[in-house]
């Protein structure tokens, strides 16, 4: 399947034609050149000959020589009632080595005859050779495979159910606020947010989670990735320690250790991050955790150790980060109070997405900041975007203010409950060196042990070879783990992105798979 080309009106700014010599021979070469080495590409569309002869101030005649000569060799073609454009040219049909000049016209058009716009033998020069930075050298060590793309499969993680969101209202609203936008809002707004969502969202929290909070508390971000990136730079001192659940987010702890943070893993067990162990580490004041459904592992952060979390911060003046990504699905019992909830010394910053109820691309977070922290994560926060894309924030809160947003969550929690129990019912059962399936009581997705790490890659080998996507739990753990490397092993499945017939479908292939592989 070949890529489709858009099409784009080619601007002849930068075209310049010396009246004293041929002006049709030096608008041929020019376009020629261009077509050639990749400027032009195909597919775009010329000017037609007189406005392309009124933008470089040369006669109609000129212009339509030109094309003519460019026609006859067959780099641009015409389309009946819709114009010129440049012609398709593979890449494959074109002569790498020799190129003829010798034109049918006479031209002289001293092009090189290399056609290829790759530069093969200009040397690669990164960007870390040529400025010698710290921080760049972090990024090189740091860095994340990109998120899969694509259409969801099972079992694939950290996407929710949005082939059940409500893209019809959406539209509507959406159509309907920039039919005739207010004007405030098309100026440069406020680096915090729109103040009308930072209101409902904060109602919101006051309702579902028992956070009690105000509109200035809210800070809109592109995001909880960017929540977390700001926490990074703005709370870490280079050199400082962060404690991070090990296994856990990566990309968050990257975010730190990017800031300059020394990133220091610290243990999950049944009762979450094990806390006691933030005493022993070095120039430690701060930990990112996700406590109400922990990433990977599933588990829930125990009142104990959320109050012993609590405590360590308000001894020690530091912070804590709370990720809390999908604390909307909670299947069984109440849920405990978010550690937001529970901070009587303004020392924990809630981020809060948007991505786990809507869908990633909405790009829509948030951050829940202690009064003194308001002002300054604004400050920096329009360094990085002087204000948020506004039509999508107006949208979220008529959304919200209309009531779709809860009859959404209810849905999408009716839905996801849905899918968790087909997993459970068709889970595979007596495989070999894989542990039972957990009971799922929160969240979109599960870890389920394995034995080995070799086990683990078998597995994961088979599932993509009949089209299943799931993640090692061993891809989880920080590289300088010293737990060993076959108890890091386990499949981590999300069991909310696809349909149930489809999840059903998956497993029953898994069985067959992973069966005839004992």
């Amino acid at each position: 399947m070949k890529d489709s080309v858009l099409s784009i009106a080619f601007n002849p700014a930068g075209i310049e034609l010396d009246p004293k010599k041929g002006l049709s021979r030096q608008l041929y070469l020019a376009l020629r050149q261009r077509v050639l080495d990749g400027r032009l590409n195909g597919g775009s569309r010329l000017p037609a000959s007189r406005d392309m002869a009124g933008a470089l101030g040369i006669s109609r005649n000129s212009v339509m020589r030109a094309y003519d000569q460019l026609y006859a060799e067959g780099f641009i073609e015409g389309r009946v009632g819709d114009g010129t454009y440049v012609a398709q040219l593979p890449e494959k049909a074109l002569p790498l080595k020799k190129l003829s000049t010798n034109l049918s016209t006479g031209f002289s058009t001293g092009l090189s005859p290399g056609l290829s716009t790759k530069q093969s033998g200009i040397p690669v020069i990164t960007s870390s050779k040529v400025i010698h930075s710290t921080a760049l050298s972090r990024v090189a060590t740091h860095a994340l495979d990109l998120p899969p793309s694509g259409v969801p499969r099972a079992f694939r993680v950290g996407v929710p159910a949005f082939d059940l969101f409500p893209f019809e209202v959406w539209s509507k609203l959406q159509a309907a606020f920039w039919r005739k936008p207010e004007l405030q809002h098309l100026c440069y707004g406020d680096p915090a947010g729109d103040e009308r969502l930072r209101a409902l969202i904060a109602a919101y929290l006051r309702t579902s989670r028992g956070l009690s909070c105000t509109a200035e508390q809210i800070l809109i971000t592109s995001g909880a990735q960017q929540g977390i990136s700001l926490c990074a730079q703005l709370l870490v001192e280079p050199g400082e320690g962060v404690a991070v659940e090990n296994p856990g987010y990566r990309a968050a702890a990257y975010a730190f250790a990017i800031a300059g943070a020394n990133v220091q893993g610290v243990a999950v067990d049944q009762d979450g991050m094990d806390c006691s162990a933030l005493a022993h580490l070095n120039n430690c004041r701060l930990a990112y955790v996700t406590p109400s459904h922990q990433y990977p592992s599933g588990v829930t952060m125990s009142l104990a150790r959320r109050l012993e979390l609590l405590a360590w911060a308000e001894r020690t003046e530091g912070w804590i980060v709370e990720d809390d990504y999908d604390g909307e699905y909670r299947y069984s019992g109440a849920p405990l109070a978010p550690l937001a909830a529970l901070d009587r010394s303004g020392r924990v910053i809630y981020v809060g997405t948007f991505g786990k109820v809507a869908f990633p691309a909405l790009r829509l977070g948030y951050l829940v900041l202690p009064k003194g922290l308001i002002e300054p994560f604004a400050r920096r926060r329009s360094l990085d975007m002087r204000h948020s894309e506004v039509g999508t924030q107006a949208v979220m809160a008529e959304f919200m203010a209309a009531g779709h947003f809860q009859r959404h969550i209810r849905r999408m929690r009716r839905a996801a409950l849905s899918r968790r129990d087909v997993l459970l019912a068709n889970w595979p059962q007596r495989l070999a060196e894989v542990g039972a399936m957990p009971g799922i009581a929160a969240g979109l997705h599960v870890a389920v042990p394995v034995a080995s790490l070799a086990r683990e890659q078998q597995l994961l080998a088979q599932a993509r070879a009949v089209d299943v996507e799931i993640n090692g739990l061993s891809s989880y753990w920080l590289q300088d783990s010293s737990e060993p490397v076959d108890n890091r092993a386990g499949l981590v499945l999300g069991f909310a992105a696809v349909p149930e017939v489809e999840i059903k479908a998956a497993l029953e292939r898994l069985g067959k798979v992973w069966n005839g592989s004992r």
